[in-house]
């Protein structure tokens, strides 16, 4: 069985993307089996669970899920150099709608319900819907929202409630009160996917995150784009991040697609000449 590392609990949104990645036909990481994710089909896949982010590269595990950036929140700047530091290569990407569920232990109604355990971000992203339906109700912050949920289901307690994704309250027995309660119904998260013993071949690749310096001189970024431009490479994101005792000299990290993984070479070989320190974080197959 494959261990995937995730930042979180069980039935988190980590977890779900990894699920999807692993477990569903059709996407780059699945074995071409039949697997339904969920508790009711049985799992290819174990989860090791990971308080921080610094843990997905500590722990012994097949494969990382890292949430990489978020649609509301923009991208997740230590991710980015948690993976430089790796040294290991993204495999592939996960995009998943982050959907918040009402959901409480099996037998009550909304009205039942008088305090909700959730992640501040839960909160914020559910907060309009109790103030319209459900005003009544005490948001409580907690560690994590699947853990909210789990322990929940553990500890059995009436008139509580928890805010949390579909496969939190499958995973743990509870059941959804109000689904879908975010306000924004945009609010996608994009996770890397980090596995060493996962091998793309070359025709599927059309995608890589690069990172890179450039000299501290005016124009140097304004060339680089041009002649990725030039080869027909579509600058999905850049971002920048200050190196460390180098005063106003950055890391570029930047991710592209492509339609011809040649024309991709061809296209950093042009721009070698004019950056430093080029690294490839990833090629792989693009999920969008």
């Amino acid at each position: 069985m494959k261990t995937v590392a995730i930042q979180g609990y069980k039935g988190c949104f980590h977890e779900q993307a990894a699920r999807l990645f692993y477990e569903m036909p059709g996407h780059a990481g699945h074995d071409g089996s039949d697997v339904t994710p969920g508790p009711d089909r049985g799992s290819n896949i174990g989860i090791v669970e990971c308080d921080t982010f610094e843990d997905l590269f500590r722990v012994k595990a097949s494969s990382i899920v890292m949430a990489i950036e978020n649609t509301v929140s923009g991208g997740l700047l230590h991710n980015f150099e948690l993976l430089r530091k790796s040294g290991r290569a993204v495999k592939g990407e996960v995009y998943i709608r982050i959907g918040q569920n009402l959901m409480a232990v099996p037998g009550q109604k909304l009205e039942d319900i008088k305090e909700v355990r959730t992640h501040y971000m839960a909160i914020n992203q559910t907060r309009p819907w109790f103030e319209k339906n459900a005003p009544w109700i005490r948001l409580t912050e907690s560690e994590d929202t699947a853990k909210s949920a789990a322990e929940l289901a553990r500890s059995g307690e009436k008139g509580v409630g928890a805010v949390a994704g579909e496969l939190a309250a499958s995973l743990y027995g509870l059941e959804i009160l109000a689904p879908g309660i975010e306000t924004n119904k945009q609010n996608f998260t994009r996770f890397l996917v980090i596995d060493d013993s996962m091998e793309v071949p070359q025709d599927r690749i059309n995608k890589a995150l690069l990172c890179f310096t450039l000299p501290h001189k005016p124009g140097s970024l304004a060339q680089i784009l041009t002649i990725l431009s030039f080869y027909d490479m579509n600058l999905t994101r850049i971002q920048s991040l200050p190196i460390p005792g180098k005063e106003w000299q950055y890391f570029f990290y930047a991710d592209i697609k492509f339609e011809h993984y040649q024309r991709y070479l061809q296209a950093l070989q042009a721009v070698k000449p004019l950056i430093e320190d080029l690294q490839i974080l990833g090629e792989y197959t693009a999920a969008l």
